[in-house]
């Protein structure tokens, strides 16, 4: 862990250098390796960290708890609805005010055109680091644990094919928060990104062509496609996942005619057939299991997605240590 990181925010990977992921990800290693091995890390003693959620959470809220804890550190819990927030408190005063009893605040915002715009008001008032849990535009948690699951994985990331598939999902309209991320960073890692969607599941232009730059810059490459036996045909990963149509339809409405009419966008065992024989099925999790994916995929030899998850424990101590740390 380096000085230079504290007091840096994560809002978005693409504001941390190439070198800076790949420290966060020996970081995120070693402190694995510690943990594997019982071996304590004290590196954040008495630091605080406010957790704000204005969505539900499982692994993000509980890596971020048991990953302080594991720093001996202490993580408070912040249900929004229960704050001065649901009341109209700004974002301004929040993070002021939080700053002044603590080291680190993290938030998880979701909502579409205003968690970003959140998370950058609370980054230009506070004085401790902001560390973003999910907005409605980035999941880098998400995506810096995918990265390191790829690597142990696989070994390498240059040229290897990964594809971001739209998968069919009815459990609630959810952000384009994972895809983003993932189609950002993984060309800046040397590989071939296929984005596959069934037409009024585009993410924003700006991220595609902010991609196709990453891409050029590293050697990587992408490709978009609304043919999803493409994505799968000859694929090293496969994530295939669920994301909301926000960019063509704010509207809140979950089931609707577009997501009715492409049911048949889902990984099943044929489709991961068409991948190499060593593929890896990944997901952020929760899977809308019967809908995104069969069970016989998510629960079969090619899964990777417990590991995944498990991943997001290391990687979140990682980004704690580096970011509120002294050394």
């Amino acid at each position: 862990m380096k000085p230079l990181f504290k007091g840096k925010h994560f809002i978005t990977l693409e504001e941390w250098t190439k070198p800076d992921i790949d420290t966060l990800l020996e970081v995120s290693k070693d402190l694995k390796h510690k943990f594997k091995h019982n071996e304590p890390t004290p590196y954040l003693l008495y630091k605080t960290a406010f957790l704000m959620f204005f969505e539900q959470s499982t692994r993000t809220r509980n890596s971020m708890e048991s990953g302080l804890a594991q720093l001996g550190g202490h993580a408070t819990f912040l249900d929004t609805s229960m704050m001065q927030i649901s009341h109209g408190e700004s974002a301004k005063d929040t993070a002021t005010i939080l700053s002044s009893y603590g080291h680190g605040i993290a938030c998880r915002n979701c909502f579409w055109q205003i968690g970003n715009k959140y998370l950058r008001e609370m980054a230009a008032n506070a004085t401790v680091p902001i560390m973003n849990l999910q907005c409605d535009l980035y999941h880098p948690m998400q995506a810096i644990a995918d990265l390191m699951t790829i690597q142990e994985v696989h070994g390498k990331t240059e040229k290897l094919k990964i594809s971001v598939i739209w998968a069919y999902a009815k459990s609630h309209k959810k952000p384009i928060s994972v895809p983003v991320s993932q189609v950002l960073l993984f060309p800046r890692y040397g590989m071939d990104v296929t984005l596959a969607y069934p037409k009024g599941y585009e993410l924003p232009e700006w991220v595609i062509e902010k991609a196709r730059k990453n891409a050029a810059e590293h050697g990587g490459l992408l490709t978009i496609t609304h043919d999803q036996e493409e994505a799968y045909r000859n694929a090293d990963i496969v994530i295939p996942k669920n994301w909301g149509s926000w960019v063509t339809n704010q509207s809140d409405a979950v089931i609707d005619d577009l997501l009715e009419a492409n049911r048949h966008w889902k990984c099943t065992e044929a489709r991961m057939a068409l991948a190499k024989p060593t593929v890896s099925y990944m997901h952020a999790l929760p899977a809308d299991r019967g809908n995104e994916v069969e069970d016989s995929v998510i629960d079969g030899k090619h899964s990777i997605v417990y590991q995944e998850a498990e991943n997001r424990l290391h990687t979140a101590k990682a980004v704690m240590a580096m970011t509120m740390g002294d050394k």
